[in-house]
């Protein structure tokens, strides 16, 4: 119900306003000390920049705008994202002849180039958002946090395959083929994903 047949209906004390506003819900017997207490928690819960793109979607299970801003958060999809890095070493490790520097190489480089793809060149949403088109020229890694830097997904992305770049490096003996493959391989996925380089396109490339 809008803010304002909400108004119309009852008579409230201005300390309901902001919780109005931000699509918090309370009973008509909820005391102002109450409310006062329920927009604090949510001042604490959703912090900066963050708290001002949290809306109320009717009818949907969550309360985001743009699912893409979250979906990374969820330590179940951090798990998931190192099961299946584990999977692929495995695989690579099952087929004979590939020798162990090899298939370090060949994990580091196959992950790093999934996840270029998946966080820093496919763009828009699979979502139907209104917001009017804006993610539409953003890419995932973009679309995080709505852009707010240094959250722990944001970290848990970068650390990820710095670990396994020091890995594949341990296991080749620094050789320096593999070592010069790795690290092309590594700023691949690390240069995107400093703050100086957030939506910028160089030479155009992946502008629209």
């Amino acid at each position: 119900m809008p803010a304002a047949t909400l108004i119309s209906s009852f008579p409230l004390s201005p300390v309901y306003l902001p919780l109005l506003k931000t699509g918090w819900s309370f009973d008509r017997g909820t005391s102002p000390a109450q409310a006062k207490a329920g927009l604090r928690r949510q001042n604490k819960e959703f912090p900066g920049e963050l708290r001002q793109h949290r809306k109320m979607n009717v009818g949907v299970a969550h309360s985001e705008v743009n699912p893409n801003t979250r979906v990374m958060n969820s330590r179940g999809i951090w798990l998931t994202y190192l099961l299946l890095t584990v999977v692929l070493h495995i695989v690579l490790l099952s087929i004979p002849f590939f020798t162990v520097p090899l298939v370090w190489t060949l994990t580091n480089v196959i992950h790093n180039l999934v996840m270029y793809l998946f966080l820093h060149t496919v763009k828009g949403t699979p979502f139907e958002t209104p917001d009017q088109g804006k993610a539409r020229l953003l890419t995932h890694w973009e679309q995080m946090d709505y852009g707010v830097q240094f959250t722990s997904s944001r970290k848990f992305l970068t650390i990820s395959p710095i670990v396994l770049y020091i890995l594949a490096s341990f296991y080749t003996k620094y050789d320096p083929t593999h070592f010069l493959i790795n690290t092309c391989s590594l700023l691949s996925v690390l240069l995107p994903k400093l703050p100086q380089f957030h939506g910028v396109r160089i030479f155009g490339i992946n502008k629209y």
